[in-house]
């Protein structure tokens, strides 16, 4: 049986449906999860192992048989540290079927099959009786339900049905308690993110519409690894507020609720943005705790535990609004069942605000839905921008006729504000060409741009009014790019427009270079690092699992991660390893590149990282990855805006540092499919 998987087509640009084997779904579930980040985080294994330890003890005090019920048990690791601990049987329930096979042979395999049993269910479907899946409810509830936001995993739900159906009343329950902090802040750099700030284009001011500024937005969360954004980069307004705690040892509701903090600001400025975390205590007293909490909140910044799994959250409040020192301000969270949302309101609003709740925030100018919030902030880089305008007003005549080609761009703006004589836009969605629309109406240039929402080789000479195109313009950017290279859409869209563009038409960028550098994670290794032995316990048979779907397809592919969260040193130079040259249309033949890179570092090799510069002319060049010289030591600056590709190698190299050693590459550029197969290799010299 085969199954359809939507794939991006880096030749069209568009969603195609692919099929693959059956066995490709779950495949890329289990190459691309967590398993590995939550083993390999010791500071979490060890929390829980103290708090099962402390939950069996208090159990066995009360004369009581320690019955354990594990939602959601992964390998099957917390259901065996309770064993060990003294549980007397566990009810192991996973609902992932390979994980719940894997969790059964690593069961097996370290011996507790007579007291673990595992259950390929959702908890939900958990029954419990002498024909039941469980004999009889349990006393110990022990979960791992959670994510970044601590609810969006659908704890709340399976907290609600556990404790009305599958444990004891007065059960114990391990995480014991779950509270979320939250603290308000001013920042441009995340407010960036949530945004279109206004743009300076030759002395003229391009502001955004009314309506985006205005926008609560999206309410998703934002989630990124807060540790790597610099105290520097935003104000404290408040202090860190306790919003609220969920004691899991008792019933637990998934219905709407709303928990206010009210404090005093700190000092004045524009809130802006809400950072949140939260923490686990793992017994009743609270002396065992296991903390989201990022990194520059401790004493030594360096010793906090890393996590992908569990990160930090943004919120980014539905208007920005301005606070005074001293003035009494209430923050108020609200959740459903699987997301939280904030709010603001001074002491004045308060009172007259004190029967309305804020609603669940939702973007309403469209904008929020067009543009991610990694787009928004490369839209208002001030730097990145001026080097388009830059690169434009040098190409620009009087007389030019320019076409656009990116997703959401405002490129075909700025060449009407340089005086450019006509400007037409090619946008891929409807929605996205009235966001473009809204630009242009708010700055009162609504017959500026004309923008179509067509495909680049379904455009003719009377789309065009007759005219030929003498300026082809992109950023590059297309909203269904992952990896770095997708972008060369642009190239195919260059090719079909050919029969239209003027002999000695600009293109604009008129190359791209693809660029690698081998690397050391500082964290990052962890996600694909095998576990062998996790806390004393054998988890192999996760490691091959991992690996059977790796070598599925996943190990011979790059995967996109945005390297500005997840430090890395170079080991290597960093160096342009394919040319493709936008003045001319796709070549038919395959484009093919080899070579190898010495390692000139001392470390420990993961992989390899890469990322496209596009080359707007012949001196001025935009990076989608390093953005600035590599230090001394090998430390590196990423764009914050595009993911860069990573290829993670089957196992480190160390590297001595001394040359003797090399990455050897090989690429190659297949038109037909719009992709790049790459190739890797450690060679001694």
């Amino acid at each position: 049986m085969k199954t359809f998987c939507g794939r991006a087509n880096p030749t069209t640009g568009a969603l195609d449906w692919v099929e693959e084997s059956e066995e490709y779904d779950y495949h890329q579930e289990i190459a691309r999860s967590c398993y590995a980040d939550m083993l390999h985080d010791h500071d979490r294994n060890e929390k829980y192992y103290q708090g099962i330890r402390a939950a069996v003890a208090r159990v066995q005090a009360r004369g009581e048989k320690v019955i354990v019920l594990d939602i959601g048990t992964g390998t099957g690791l917390l259901s065996m540290m309770a064993v060990t601990a003294g549980a007397d049987f566990c009810y192991a329930v996973e609902v992932f079927k390979p994980m719940a096979e894997a969790a059964q042979c690593i069961v097996e395999k370290n011996g507790f099959s007579d007291k673990i049993k595992i259950i390929n269910k959702h908890s939900t479907d958990v029954t419990v009786g002498p024909d039941g899946d469980m004999q009889m409810k349990a006393n110990i509830l022990i979960t791992e339900l959670f994510d970044t936001e601590l609810i969006g995993e659908g704890a709340l739900p399976s907290y609600e049905h556990a404790h009305q159906y599958l444990v004891q009343e007065g059960c114990e329950a391990v995480p014991h308690r779950a509270t979320v902090y939250a603290q308000l802040v001013e920042s441009e750099l995340l407010w960036s993110w949530a945004q279109l700030q206004p743009v300076e284009v030759e002395g003229a001011r391009l502001v955004p519409p009314p309506a985006v500024g205005c926008c609560a937005g999206s309410h998703s969360v934002c989630d990124i690894q807060l540790s790597q954004v610099s105290p520097n980069s935003f104000t404290p307004l408040g202090p860190l507020c306790t919003m609220f705690s969920v004691d899991f040892s008792k019933p637990v509701s998934s219905a709407f609720q709303s928990h206010s903090s009210q404090f005093m600001a700190q000092s004045g400025g524009r809130a802006h943005v809400v950072l949140s975390w939260w923490d686990l205590d793992m017994d009743p007293s609270g002396s065992i705790v296991c903390t989201m909490a990022p990194g520059w909140t401790y004493p030594q910044p360096k010793t906090a535990p890393w996590r992908d799994h569990w990160m930090q959250s943004v919120y980014f409040l539905p208007v920005e609004s301005r606070v005074t020192e001293g003035e009494e301000l209430s923050l108020t969270v609200c959740h459903d069942d699987y997301s939280l949302w904030y709010s603001l309101q001074s002491h004045s609003q308060q009172d007259s605000q004190a029967k309305a709740l804020p609603s669940r925030p939702s973007c309403t100018c469209q904008a929020h839905l067009v543009w991610t919030r990694p787009r928004f902030g490369e839209l208002n880089d001030r730097q990145r921008s001026e080097s388009y305008v830059s690169a434009l007003r040098s190409v620009l005549r009087e007389d030019s006729v320019c076409l656009g080609i990116s997703d959401g761009s405002l490129l075909p703006v700025f060449a009407h504000m340089l005086g450019a004589k006509k400007v037409f836009g090619l946008e891929n969605s409807r929605m996205s060409k009235q966001v473009i629309e809204q630009v242009m109406e708010a700055n009162l240039m609504k017959e500026g741009v004309e923008l179509l929402e067509m495909r680049p080789d379904q455009l003719t000479s009377n789309d065009l009014g007759g005219e030929q195109i003498s300026v082809l313009m992109g950023e590059p950017y297309f909203s269904t790019s992952l990896l770095p290279w997708h972008s060369l859409f642009f190239w195919y869209c260059r090719t079909a427009l050919a029969g239209l563009l003027q002999p000695s038409a600009t293109i604009l960028p008129c190359a791209a270079t693809l660029h690698m550098v081998a690397v050391e994670f500082q964290d990052l290794w962890r996600i694909r690092a095998p576990c062998g032995t996790c806390e004393g316990f054998d988890v192999t048979p996760m490691d091959e699992m991992v690996q059977k779907s790796l070598d599925f397809r996943e190990s011979r592919e790059a995967e996109p991660h945005p390297l500005w969260e997840y430090p890395c040193r170079a080991l290597t130079q960093s160096t342009a390893v394919m040319t493709f040259d936008f003045t001319q249309c796709v070549p038919r033949q395959p484009i093919s590149s080899q070579g190898s890179l010495p390692f000139i570092r001392i470390g420990r090799c993961h992989g390899v990282a890469l990322w496209m510069e596009y080359h707007l002319t012949s001196d001025i060049t935009v990076s989608a990855g390093l953005i600035g010289s590599i230090s001394e030591q090998g430390d590196c600056e990423w764009s914050r805006h595009r993911k860069q590709g990573v290829y993670f190698f089957s196992s480190p190299w160390e590297s001595s540092g001394d040359g003797r050693a090399a990455v050897s590459y090989s690429f190659t550029f297949e038109p037909s499919l719009g992709d790049i197969k790459m190739d890797f290799s450690i060679k001694s010299q």
